[in-house]
């Protein structure tokens, strides 16, 4: 019996501390690891010989947000697909008008840039740790709705990096990883909307978020690609704010 009582405090001590690892604080990067990671990021964003590849963690972030949602707005979320070319598709069953299905449609574009100004309020707060676990967290959750062998080799692979960098690293390191991501997808919100756009001018993408919410609101698709680009202009603005940490 008092070895039962002895493991129950161990156990007990275990979740208080790995409790406390995740509320606890960490202390703010130098000012130039944080200019680093933004220029890294901005790298990461700019030649397509790079974007092409990065762009896949964008359409993660895209989709999730379209998957995420539809299940908040109680439609049945059938499956999430990654494919290879940095496309995406989201399926859920529900029904095909209404707030939940314009909620969920004007979510993907959306997405990058509200979780990297999400991001950089938990770091701004100093929340490096919290950051990392529950994007990790959150790959996890989405990894069981991937129905494709392309979407789940890149979910288990992103996973893994977080994962590694979360358990396995120094703080100077998981400093610097978070606000690599957060300036990623701050910045990597931006380019996909003028990409969008750029098609649509050539008569490309006739069944895009942008169409597919003009049918569902009678607003015109402009008018939805004006919202996309403000909204990532304005999570920019606000999470650069919070990162470099401007009064």
């Amino acid at each position: 019996m008092a070895f039962a009582d002895v493991a129950d405090v161990a156990d007990v001590a275990d979740v208080e501390g790995l409790w406390d690892e995740l509320t606890g604080l960490q202390p703010d990067p130098e000012l130039w690891l944080v200019l680093a990671t933004a220029a890294a990021a901005l790298l990461l964003t700019g030649p397509w010989s790079v974007w092409r590849i990065t762009r896949n963690t964008v359409t993660i972030a895209h989709e999730g947000g379209h998957g995420l949602v539809a299940l908040l707005m109680g439609r049945r979320l059938e499956g999430i697909r990654l494919h290879s070319d940095t496309s995406g598709l989201t399926l859920s069953r529900g029904k095909p008008t209404g707030l939940g299905m314009v909620l969920t449609a004007a979510a993907g574009y959306t997405a990058p840039s509200l979780l990297g100004l999400g991001g950089a309020a938990l770091l701004g707060a100093g929340r490096i740790t919290a950051l990392l676990w529950g994007a990790t967290a959150l790959l996890l959750l989405m990894l069981v709705m991937i129905r494709n062998l392309y979407g789940v080799l890149t979910m288990v692979l992103t996973g893994a990096l977080f994962l590694l960098v979360s358990w396995l690293t120094e703080p100077e390191v998981q400093a610097a990883f978070g606000y690599l991501v957060v300036w990623f997808l701050l910045l990597g919100g931006i380019r996909p909307v003028w990409e969008l756009q750029r098609k649509r001018r050539r008569g490309g993408a006739p069944d895009s978020d942008a169409d597919q919410l003009a049918r569902l609101t009678h607003l015109p698709a402009p008018v939805w690609l004006l919202f996309f680009h403000a909204v990532a202009l304005i999570a920019l603005i606000g999470g650069g704010r919070w990162l470099l940490d401007v009064g």
